[in-house]
Parts: structure tokens; C-alpha cells; sequence
């Protein structure tokens, strides 16, 4: 049997739920002439203005990831900065001094794990708020147009922020039975 409605999904209709269409369009067309032109204009469409051509990276096939990585690194960062207890702290009952505080110890925790574990540098060189002008073909993956984006390169705007690339990637050796899913044992003094 045939289904003879139409989700909202945008399947099409059914040929049975096209029939009541077809009436309704023809004596509406009869009726009114500005849907009679939206019709007639469906048969000989404007082409529309062109969108901004940015150049989209290529489309490589996705590979498999083990989180073991990023496991190890949320363990650093509480280890030495403990980034889990300060995110998982329901903050409403502290003074924005006690916050401050905590995250300086925070921010100064996160920057060793980056140093000792990561080279970083910026994509662009230039300082923030420099004019930028884009030629055809840049690098899609490593830079991301904002604002109103229209037309095609190359791009005049201004550099709003230089964009982070890791260089190397330091993370320790696990042993095979290491469990990367324990961020931080619980601790018991005795």
C-alpha cells in the first residue's frame, strides 16, 4: 500500500498525496496571480547570487582514535593543575576573589603540562587586529573566515586570533595494563 502522506522531514509526497495537491494549486493559480507567478517562476528560476567559495579542506576518510590519549591528558592536567576538581566545583557559593585564586593555580598547573607535553605555535604570526588579505587556495583547515563572508578570495579583514598548531606531541609511554580511564585514584589518608 502506499503511503499517501508527507513527513516534514522532506520526503517527497506520496503520487496519492499529490493529486489534492494538484487540484488545490490549479484553482489557487486560477484564483490568484501572484501564485500563479511563484508557480510559473518555478519553471524558469533566477539563478541565485553566488555565496562565498571558500575553499573546503579535502575530504579524507576518517580514522579510528584510541581516547588512551586524551585520557593521559585530562590525568596530567589534574595531576598538576587540578583542572577535574575545579571544573566539577559547583562554583555559586564562592567569591569571585576565591575563584580568581583557584585559578591561577589552575592556569599556572595547565601551562606546565603544555610546556613539558606539547610545542606550540601560532598559525599566523602577525599581531591580533593586523589586516589579513587571503589569496585563492589557503589553507581551509587552518584558517576560519568569520563575519559576512561573501563572494570568493581573496579576503580582506583583519586577524582576530593567530590560532594554535602542535608542533610535537610529548605524552608518556603507557604500560599496557595502565587503566587511562582513571583520571585521578581516590585518595585515602590513613
Amino acid at each position: 500500500m502506499t503511503n499517501t502522506t508527507s513527513t516534514p522531514s522532506g520526503d517527497k509526497p506520496s503520487f496519492l498525496r499529490r493529486i489534492p495537491l494538484a487540484f488545490s494549486a490549479l484553482f489557487r493559480a486560477l484564483a490568484n496571480a501572484d501564485f500563479a507567478a511563484r508557480i510559473d517562476s518555478l519553471d524558469h528560476p533566477q539563478p541565485a547570487p553566488p555565496l562565498a567559495e571558500v575553499p573546503k579542506p579535502a575530504v579524507k576518510p576518517l580514522k579510528e582514535t584510541s581516547p588512551d590519549a586524551a585520557l593521559q591528558l585530562l590525568g596530567l592536567l589534574q595531576r598538576e593543575a587540578r583542572l577535574l576538581d575545579f571544573a566539577q566545583e559547583d562554583l555559586s557559593g564562592y567569591s569571585d576573589a576565591d575563584i580568581g585564586s583557584a585559578a591561577r593555580v589552575v592556569h599556572d598547573g595547565c601551562r606546565k603540562v603544555l610546556a613539558e607535553h606539547f610545542t606550540l605555535v601560532t598559525v599566523r604570526d602577525e599581531s591580533e587586529g593586523s589586516p589579513i588579505t587571503l589569496a585563492e587556495g589557503f589553507d581551509a583547515a587552518s584558517i576560519r573566515l568569520t563575519g559576512n563572508v561573501v563572494g570568493s578570495a581573496p579576503f580582506q579583514g583583519s586577524l582576530s586570533h593567530r590560532g594554535w598548531r602542535a608542533t610535537d606531541v610529548r605524552l608518556p609511554k603507557l604500560v599496557d595494563s595502565h587503566d587511562a580511564h582513571i583520571l585521578a585514584p581516590a585518595e585515602v589518608e590513613l
